[in-house]
C-alpha cells in the first residue's frame, strides 16, 4: 500500500508461494512421485495398473511409462517426469531408479533445511559429492570383454530380472533374440568398442500364440499385405521401389466440379485417367521394380495394372517403417514418378506375404543391409505385448550401453553402498557445512538397496548395516541378493551387474533434478482460465392448453 492506493503488480487469481514454503511444498510433491516408484524397484518389485481417460489399461512397472502415463499436474513433480523420460531417452534403463534416487536426495536436504542450513551450500555439497561419484565410478568399474557372448547375456538377464518377461518360459527365447539382433546391428569401431544404432532394430507385436513363439526375424516385417489378390504373393530377388508418393491421379487442392453433358466425354474422361495410371505402373516397370511400398495409396485401376506386371504392391505403411525399409534395402524413397530413375531400387533376396496367427504380414528379407532385423513379438492379448515390448527395448539398450562403454559395476545396490562409504571419507577432507550435504547424498545412495531389500521382505535397516560392515572390510562387490533374500558377498559373482554408463546416467540425472528443484525459491502461479458460462440453446416456452418441459440429464 503507498498512500493507501494498493498496487498490482500480479494479475488478479494469481497465487504465489515463496521462500521455505515454495522449497517444501516442491520436495513434497517430488517425494511422493518417488514413494509411488519406489515399490516398482528391482526384481521383487510389484506393477502398477494405470488407467487413461477412456478407460484404456496399462499394466507395467517401468518408471518411464508410469510417469509418462500419469497424468502429473504439479510442476516440481513434472520436473521429475522429465528426467524419467531424458533417462529412458540416453539410455533406456534406470527410469525408476532415477527418480527415487532424486525424491531420497530432496528428502535428505530437507532434514538440512530444517537445521537452517542455506540451500546454496546444500546445492554445493551435492554438486562436489556428484563429481566425486562420477570418479569413484569409473575406479569401481571392472572392463568386460564385450565380444564374448555370455558377459552380453548377464546383462540382458540382469536387465531383465525385474520385468514381466524375466521370470516366464518366454525368458530364454527373449534373451537370445536380444544378443542375436544386437549383434547383427553392432558396427565395430577402430578403438574395439561397437556403434550400436537400434533404428536397425524393428519390433512387430502380433496378437496371438504366445511369447514363446515369437522370433527374430533378419529382415523388416510389415504389418500389411499384398493389395491385390492377382499380385505375386512371393518375389525372388525383389527390386523394390520406395515411394512417399500415391499412385492415383492427382486430385486439384481447390474444390472442383466437373460437369458433363455427354456421355462420350464422360468415357474420355474416365479413359484419360486410366491412361495415366496405366502411365504411371509403365514407368515404375519400366525400372526393372518388381516390388511397390509405398507411404500413401493405390487406385485399383493401378493395382490391376501393376497385377498384369507381376509387381507385388504394398500400401499405406507407415513413415517410419518406410524409412526402415528404405535403409535395409539400400533404396532411395521417391516423393514424385517424374524423378524415378533405377539407381533409386533397393534389393532384397525375398519379399513374401506369410500368414501369422489370422493375418497376413508382408516380409522381406535377405537385404541389401544385413544389419537390418525384426522382432516378431506373439502374445495373447494387446497389454501383454505392449510391455513385451518395452522390457525388450530395455534389453536392447543396456547392451548398447556396454558396447559403447564396456565396464560394469555390481548391481543389487552394491556400487551405491560402496559409493556412499567412499563419500563419506571425502566427506570429511572437505569440512565445514558442505561436509554435512555430502553425507546427505551419501545417505540418499542407499535408498536402492534399502528398497530392494524391503521389496524382497528382508529387514532394511539390518540388511543395510551389514552391508556397510561388508564394504567397510573391502567386500566392494557386496549388494542385495533379492531372489534368495539375503546379503551376498560379490554380485559379480551370481551374475548380477549392470553398465556403467547407465549407473552414471542414473546418479547424474537424479543430482541434477534434486539440484534444480533446490533452486526455486519462488513458485507464481497464474490464475487458471475462467470457463465460460455455456449459452442454453433452447428456452421453455409456455403455451395454452400445455407446456413443452425440456429435461437434462
Amino acid at each position: 500500500m503507498a498512500a493507501g492506493v494498493p498496487i498490482l503488480v500480479l494479475k488478479e487469481g494469481t497465487q504465489r508461494t515463496y521462500g521455505r514454503e515454495a522449497l517444501r511444498a516442491n520436495i513434497l510433491a517430488a517425494r511422493v512421485l518417488a514413494e509411488l516408484l519406489k515399490t516398482s524397484l528391482g526384481p521383487r518389485g510389484l506393477d502398477k495398473m494405470l488407467v487413461d481417460a477412456f478407460g484404456d489399461i496399462t499394466v507395467t512397472n517401468d518408471g518411464a511409462t508410469i510417469v509418462k502415463e500419469m497424468e502429473v499436474q504439479h510442476p516440481a513433480a513434472k520436473l521429475l517426469v522429465e528426467v524419467a523420460k531424458a533417462q529412458d531417452a540416453e539410455v533406456g534403463d534406470g527410469t525408476t531408479s532415477v527418480v527415487v534416487l532424486a525424491g531420497s536426495l530432496l528428502e535428505k536436504a530437507e532434514k538440512l533445511l530444517d537445521e537452517n542450513i542455506h540451500p546454496s551450500i546444500i546445492i554445493e555439497g551435492f554438486n562436489k559429492a556428484l563429481r566425486k561419484s562420477l570418479e569413484l565410478l569409473d575406479e569401481t568399474a571392472t572392463k568386460v570383454n564385450i565380444d564374448d557372448d555370455s558377459v552380453l547375456r548377464r546383462i540382458v538377464e540382469t536387465t531383465l530380472a525385474s520385468k514381466y518377461v524375466g521370470s516366464g518360459p518366454e525368458r530364454e527365447k527373449i534373451i537370445e533374440m536380444v544378443i542375436e539382433a544386437i549383434r547383427t546391428v553392432a558396427e565395430k569401431k577402430p578403438d574395439g568398442t561397437y556403434d550400436v544404432d537400434l533404428d536397425y532394430v524393428k519390433i512387430e507385436k502380433k496378437k496371438g500364440g504366445s511369447l514363446v513363439d515369437s522370433k527374430l526375424v533378419r529382415g523388416i516385417v510389415l504389418d500389411k499385405e499384398v493389395v491385390h489378390p492377382a499380385m505375386p504373393k512371393r518375389v525372388e530377388k525383389a527390386k523394390i521401389l520406395v515411394l512417399d508418393a500415391p499412385l492415383e491421379v492427382q486430385k486439384p487442392e481447390l474444390t472442383t466440379k466437373i460437369r458433363v453433358t455427354d456421355v462420350e466425354k464422360l468415357e474420355q474422361f474416365l479413359e484419360e485417367e486410366t491412361r495415366l495410371l496405366r502411365e504411371m505402373v509403365e514407368k515404375i516397370a519400366a525400372t526393372g521394380a518388381n516390388v511397390v511400398i509405398t507411404q500413401k495409396g493405390i487406385d485399383e485401376v493401378a493395382q490391376h495394372f501393376l497385377a498384369k506386371k507381376g509387381i507385388l504392391a504394398v500400401r499405406r505403411v507407415k513413415r517410419s517403417d518406410i524409412e526402415k525399409v528404405a535403409k535395409a534395402t539400400g533404396a532411395k524413397i521417391v516423393t514424385s514418378l517424374r524423378d524415378l530413375k533405377p539407381d533409386y531400387l533397393g534389393y532384397a533376396e525375398l519379399v513374401e506375404e506369410r500368414r501369422v496367427g489370422e493375418d497376413k504380414m508382408v516380409f522381406i528379407e535377405g537385404a541389401k543391409n544385413p544389419r537390418s532385423v525384426t522382432i516378431l513379438l506373439r502374445g495373447a492379448n494387446d497389454m501383454l505385448l505392449d510391455e513385451a515390448e518395452r522390457n525388450i527395448k530395455d534389453a536392447l539398450h543396456s547392451l548398447r550401453n556396454i558396447l559403447r562403454e564396456p565396464k560394469i559395476v555390481a548391481g543389487g545396490g552394491a556400487v551405491e553402498v560402496e559409493l556412499a562409504n567412499k563419500l563419506r571419507e571425502y566427506a570429511r577432507t572437505v569440512g565445514g557445512k558442505e561436509q554435512l550435504a555430502i553425507e546427505a547424498y551419501a545417505e540418499a545412495l542407499e535408498v536402492i538397496p534399502t528398497t530392494l531389500a524391503e521389496s524382497a521382505g528382508m529387514d532394511a535397516l539390518d540388511t543395510l548395516l551389514k552391508l556397510r560392515s561388508l564394504h567397510s572390510q573391502g567386500f566392494k562387490n557386496a549388494g542385495v541378493n533379492v531372489l534368495e533374500s539375503k546379503v551376498e558377498e560379490d554380485m559379480l559373482r551370481i551374475n548380477v551387474y549392470e553398465p556403467v554408463l547407465v549407473k552414471k546416467q542414473v546418479i547424474k540425472s537424479a543430482s541434477e533434478a534434486a539440484i534444480s528443484i533446490l533452486k526455486i525459491d519462488d513458485v507464481i502461479a497464474a490464475a487458471p482460465p475462467k470457463k465460460k458460462e455455456k449459452k442454453k440453446e433452447g428456452k421453455e416456452e409456455e403455451e395454452e392448453g400445455g407446456g413443452s418441459k425440456s429435461f437434462e440429464f
